[in-house]
């Protein structure tokens, strides 16, 4: 029998990509209030679901009223403008509509979705469970793994995003798994205001860590004759590593980045909270609220047929009309495979 896989979202992540994507759609639930990127969560989680056959959700978002991040390097993320009220109601309304769906949600106190998702993936193995975590976030590529995949949200979706393994994340940047946080310090993040090592972009930090193993091995060498990080990156990149300076950038951008794995999720993957299958009518309630129709989230998350469609769309709100821009590609047969699980990692 396959290990049971739980799936760990990143609800943020999700959320501000659906906000944008569908903005256009304008809808609106039945008390008026946006819901149009709830409305990408919940087909994600679906699609994200079904495709790798879970056997437990949890959903992870940032504390909206505090950072311990934040608190302790007050630059971390401080040139982020404030969010527009529509993405504020929603994300809002996004915990709330998952935890009436049924799925574990977890809003760490001082701490970030990411640090959910960590939680989840060391928590996985201690219950003899593997995990695939759910984000468009390049942080998540340390969580990478023996018991962790990760599916990687870009343009198109859940269908059209890749399953990232070791290999494949070797193949993508350079750098295993356990080297990528050693690859982001050194790198910077401008998305969280932390600035980089001088010179040290995505081709030569990975070059640097093929050739050292670490940072730290690269910044121990810096210091003493610095001959293996001349021959990597060359004599002006060897002298930059060489200076307390760069150390310490590489040591503040470890301690921001270096993610939570700690929390206590609430999941009991025997049978308890967090896992499949959920209540149909919660289901059918929160996804017609929403617009949706939830046949496919029943299959997903309850595991059986749909019974009597709910429907509790506002009236005055109706979808554009869907343009296709392309033939329809024809469908091609799968291999066939054990198992999903056993496809998956």
């Amino acid at each position: 029998m396959s290990p049971r896989t739980l799936l760990a979202l990143d609800g943020n992540s999700l959320l501000h990509r659906a906000f944008h994507a569908s903005a256009a759609s304008g809808f609106r639930t039945p008390d008026g209030l946006p819901g149009w990127a709830v409305r990408g969560v919940l087909s994600q989680l679906v699609a994200a679901a079904d495709r790798v056959c879970a056997d437990a959700v949890v959903v992870g978002f940032d504390d909206p009223t505090s950072s311990s991040r934040r608190e302790r390097w007050p630059s971390y993320k401080a040139h982020r403008t404030p969010k527009p009220p529509a993405l504020e109601v929603q994300l809002e309304a996004a915990v709330d509509a998952l935890r009436d769906l049924g799925v574990q949600v977890v809003v760490p106190p001082g701490l970030e979705a990411d640090d959910v998702l960590a939680s989840a993936a060391a928590y996985a193995p201690t219950a003899g469970a593997r995990t695939v975590v759910v984000t468009s976030d390049r942080d998540s590529f340390a969580l990478i793994g023996e018991h962790t995949r990760m599916l990687r949200i870009l343009n198109g979706g859940v269908d059209a995003s890749p399953l990232l393994d070791p290999q494949r994340l070797v193949t993508l940047t350079g750098v295993r798994p356990d080297q990528y946080l050693d690859y982001a310090a050194l790198r910077g993040d401008s998305s969280d205001n932390l600035a980089g090592v001088p010179g040290f972009g995505p081709k030569t930090t990975a070059r640097l860590l093929a050739a050292l193993g670490s940072a730290r091995a690269a910044f121990d060498d810096a210091a003493a004759d610095g001959a293996a990080c001349r021959d990597a990156v060359g004599p002006a990149l060897a002298t930059v590593l060489g200076t307390p300076a760069a150390r310490e950038v590489w040591e503040l951008n470890c301690a921001a980045m270096t993610m939570v794995d700690t929390i206590d999720l609430g999941l009991d993957l025997a049978g308890g909270a967090g896992c499949l299958p959920l209540e149909e009518s919660a289901i059918q309630e929160t996804y017609a609220r929403f617009g949706l129709y939830p046949g496919p989230a029943v299959r997903a998350l309850a595991l059986r047929e749909p019974g009597p469609r709910v429907e509790m769309v506002e009236p005055a709100w109706h979808a554009p009309p869907a343009q296709r821009r392309h033939p329809a590609l024809a469908p091609t047969a799968p291999e066939p495979v054990g198992s999903v699980q056993e496809a998956l990692f």
